[in-house]
């Protein structure tokens, strides 16, 4: 009898060890997710332009596409891959984000780059893309996949500089949980806001009263309007969030300047609005990372099409892409 109750005695020992290491994982996440709230605020500004010009029975589909590529990449190549670079070699972590960023600034220049001077082989390949929607499809969920898996990057990151130090599992429970979170609560909003015109619809076709039919066809309104505005923001939100990280790469690698001039210069911008001293601290710093990110894009235009592509073509046997 004795026994049994030292055995019960040690699972309720083991329990409470259990249900405190619950609580400290939860809390971890909890401050993981707040500290990477910024990128994620990105990354569902970003994902609408994905689906913007598709059939309305598309949408949905393709957002789950790219959330299941989402979780792919935070769960499966992210999550593995940051705790072993942290444990083995976490100064490697930094130059891989900026590279990271590099490419978010490319891809955001490119966009500004074509929309101010479009080209006369972009009508071409609108075309082969309209006859073919399937491919089009493609062509956008990887490129969403793509430009997620840096943003899923930064966010895994800065998550996990936010967990206490603890034991590797604890780490990667709490990391798995943040991923798992925000893809969730980007893609969900992301699938409401797109699919808020097909509710306008229903709410305008079938509501009884007046306010709510009217409020219907305010939404069915309203909505090209927001998506072609989100299409906007997401591609600023690349250019600020690479800049962003380059910025801090640098300074994280001791390069202090451009993160001191610009935090000076958001500090002082904030001072002379001490009612808004936040948002006006934070639209200044993207506005300047954003216009950095831009000049880096745009200078790296030429090292990607004159260069980089035409290796990759020449190494991997493919037709190099128009641009």
């Amino acid at each position: 009898m004795s026994g049994l109750l030292a055995l019960l005695d040690d699972v309720a020992a083991i329990a409470k060890v259990a249900a405190a290491s619950i609580d400290d994982i939860a809390g971890a996440a909890a401050k993981a997710g707040a500290k990477a709230a910024g990128v994620v605020i990105d990354d569902a500004a970003v994902t609408p332009k994905y689906v913007h010009g598709f059939e309305a029975k598309r949408e949905l589909p393709i957002i789950y596409r790219i959330a299941k590529g989402s979780l792919k990449n935070k769960l499966i190549i992210l999550l593995p891959g940051l705790l072993a670079l942290n444990a083995f070699l976490p100064q490697a972590i930094t130059p891989l984000l900026m590279l990271g960023g590099a490419y978010l600034c490319f891809e955001g220049a490119e966009k500004v780059y074509h929309a101010l001077m479009p080209h006369a082989d972009e009508q071409i390949e609108a075309d082969f893309d309209t006859k073919d929607p399937a491919h089009l499809e493609e062509e956008k969920v990887a490129g969403a996949i793509k430009t997620d898996f840096i943003l899923s990057a930064e966010i895994m990151t800065i998550a996990l500089a936010a967990i206490p130090a603890g034991s590797f599992w604890m780490e990667a429970i709490t990391l798995a949980i943040v991923g798992t979170m925000i893809t969730v609560v980007v893609y969900g909003a992301v699938a409401l806001i797109v699919k808020m015109d097909d509710i306008g619809l229903h709410m305008a076709a079938n509501r009884k009263t007046s306010a709510a039919r009217a409020f219907g066809r305010g939404l069915v309104t309203a909505m090209p309007k927001l998506m072609s505005f989100l299409s906007t923001v997401g591609t600023l939100a690349m250019l600020w969030v690479g800049g962003n990280i380059i910025v801090h790469g640098l300074d994280v690698l001791g390069q202090h300047e451009p993160y001191n001039t610009i935090h000076h210069w958001a500090v002082a911008a904030a001072e002379t609005l001490p009612q808004a001293a936040g948002l006006v601290e934070w639209a200044v710093t993207a506005a300047c990372d954003g216009v950095l990110g831009l000049a880096l894009g745009l200078a790296l235009i030429p090292v990607a099409t004159k260069i980089v592509l035409p290796a990759w073509a020449a190494f991997t046997g493919t037709k190099k892409v128009a641009h």
